[in-house]
This record gives structure tokens, sequence and C-alpha cells, in this order.
């Protein structure tokens, strides 16, 4: 898989471009503020169907403007495809190849990508939420089934809270109401562990092995899923769910919010043993992140058969020159879309656009 072309118009800070790519190496380059992370903000919302900087569709639209139109050209191991996405004054309409599709769910799989961006650092010394959206974004990019029922989970859990509050100040709540919405969420909770920890066992070995490589065969990653429950199966899992949320029903009454489930599970990573949160430095923070990137890419390959795009936000600046010349290695064989600053213009063979003021010249032809 691999894009060919990107266009946009109104988005950020671009009035109008028409980026071509080619395989390979692509390096967007130009000084801070000028353009080169909004294209890979463009490129990466057909992967997730929403902006990774966190960006509502009217904080996308560029300024004075009512809204934006992007479109992305990609050629996958069957055929080229075009997605596109139209936002104006409220409204919403994604096509893929002319075709409408009325539903997010229906727009995403299609295309697939790996981000890393400088954030992503947070996926180990931050919160146990940045680990879990490293996992739902992971899982759902190779099993769109798991977004249905991660955003089903989240408006049961919603709902079910909603109650739990009204009980913790003493109003009133309907108790069958109440058990009904533990039932879905014990149901939801079982797909989605099961399939975190399907994803992780494929993942981690990929991981392990990448970063031991990185390190010179010095570091060893592991690790361990941190859960509520211990089930292989959707219907075990559903029924520790359910155990929890029955027994346990009048403490989350008094606390006002649901204790168990998914939403409060961690990843734990470990280097040679110990916690990576906890001992590990920035170098290896970051030789970690880099591991696990390039592992999500690499498991999607070996999932669909075809590789997915990278897209590295300002990252090789922040490796050494070993590193450096391990990622474009690796990714040889795919197409590897950068930014970078001229002051950290790497060494390589690589297409190159200039980028100056939300305007892209191409040197892909």
């Amino acid at each position: 898989m691999f894009v060919t072309r990107f266009c946009a118009s109104h988005f950020r800070n671009i009035g109008e471009c028409d980026i071509s790519f080619c395989p390979g190496v692509n390096l967007l380059i130009g000084e801070n503020a000028q353009g080169k992370t909004n294209v890979l903000e463009g490129i990466y919302f057909y992967a997730r169907g929403k902006s990774f900087r966190g960006a509502s569709d009217s904080e996308m639209t560029a300024f004075g403007q009512e809204g934006f139109e992007t479109s992305l050209s990609f050629t996958t191991k069957d055929r080229p495809e075009v997605l596109s996405y139209r936002y104006e004054n409220g409204s919403r309409r994604r096509e893929r190849n002319g075709v409408y599709l009325p539903r997010l769910a229906e727009s995403l799989g299609i295309f697939r990508a790996v981000l890393f961006y400088p954030d992503h650092l947070q996926i180990i010394k931050g919160a146990p939420e940045k680990r879990r959206e490293f996992l739902n974004v992971a899982v759902s990019g190779q099993d769109p089934a798991y977004l249905k029922y991660y955003m089903k989970y989240a408006k049961i859990l919603d709902n079910r809270n909603a109650i739990l509050k009204t009980a913790s100040k003493g109003g009133y709540f309907d108790m069958t109401e109440l058990e009904a919405w533990s039932e879905q969420l014990a149901s939801a909770a079982a797909e989605i562990y099961v399939r975190r920890k399907q994803y992780l066992r494929g993942f981690a070995p990929l991981a392990a092995e990448i970063l031991n490589d990185l390190s010179g065969k010095k570091e060893q990653l592991t690790y361990s899923y941190e859960s509520d429950v211990t089930a292989d199966t959707v219907r075990e899992a559903e029924e520790q769910y359910r155990h929890l949320l029955t027994e346990n029903l009048k403490r989350e009454c008094l606390v006002g919010c649901t204790q168990y489930g998914v939403h409060r599970d961690d990843l734990d990573v470990r280097i040679d043993g110990k916690s990576a949160r906890d001992y590990a430095s920035q170098g290896q923070q970051r030789s970690v992140i880099l591991a696990m990137k390039l592992a999500e890419g690499e498991y999607s390959r070996v999932l669909s058969g075809d590789p997915p795009v990278f897209l590295f936000d300002d990252v090789l600046s922040e490796l050494d020159e070993e590193r450096r010349a391990y990622v474009l290695r690796y990714t040889r064989e795919q197409q590897l879309i950068l930014t970078a600053c001229d002051k950290h213009y790497p060494s390589g063979s690589f297409e190159e656009i200039r980028v100056s003021g939300g305007t892209y010249v191409s040197s892909c032809r």
C-alpha cells in the first residue's frame, strides 16, 4: 500500500494543494509552522477517521472559510483507491471511489497507516489512558468490528455511570435498568478484552525483536495486559465481567461510577523486567515507542498481506545516526512519509517535498 496523491482545499493553513508521492521515502521538508504536519494529519485522517491532534472539523477548517475538502489517492495490493471527505457548515460527506459512504465505520480499514509523532512518548511515560488509546487505534486498524464494540461500550458506560451518579447522590434510579446496562456492558467489554489480548499475542514478539535489534541485542522488551479479568474466550470474559459488576454494585452506587471494565485496563511495558515507565531513560522510552510503531506496521502487513504507510512526524531528528539508519532500512520495502526541518536533513535516497507557508513542491513525478 502506498499513497500517490493528497489534495486539500481550505484545510488548516492550506489554501489549495495537490501533492504527489512516490513509493519509498518521501520527505516533507521546511521550517516549523509551514504545514508539514498538516499533510500527515490530512492523510492519517483516512486511517483513523479523525484528527490525531484531537481537532474538530471546524478547527481544521482554514480561518474565514466555511469548510474544507481533502482527498487521498493510494494503491493497495489489489487496486487503486480514492477516498474523499468534505465538511461544510456542519455537514459531512465521505466517498470511496465516488460512492457515498453514509457511516464513518464504512470508511475505516480501507487505508491503513502507522503514525509516530512526538506526543507518542506519552504511551510509555503517561497515564494508562495513553496506552489504552494505542491499543484502540492499533486493534481497530486491523479489526473494523473492534471500533463498533468500543463505540457501543462507551455509550453503555455513559448511561450506566449516569445512573450510578444519581444513586451516589441519593436520587431515585431503576435497579432493573441498571442491571440491564450491566449486562450490556459485560458483553461489550468481553469483545474488546479478547480482541486486545489477541492483538498483543501477535504484536508483542515483533516489538520485542525490533527493540532487541535496535539495542544491539542488549535489551529485552516484554508486555503484560493488566485487567480485572483473566479469560481466554469471549464467553469466559463476559461471565467474569458480569460477576464483577453484580457483586460490586453497592460499592459502585456509593462512588458513583463504574469501577470495572476495559476502560480501566492498562498495558505494563517492561525492559529487562523493569517498568519502562518508571526506570527507562528518555532514549530508551523513545526506542520502545519506535519499536512499537515499527511492530504495529509489520503486524498489519502480516495480517493483511499488504504493508501500511508509515507517517513519521519529526522523528528522525530525535534519533541517533544508527537508529535513523535502522528505520530507513526496516521500512525500505514500504512507503515512509517523513517531516523534517532543514537543520535535521537526513541522508539517504528519498523524494523531496519542499514546504513553505502551506504550499508544496514535490520532486515526485
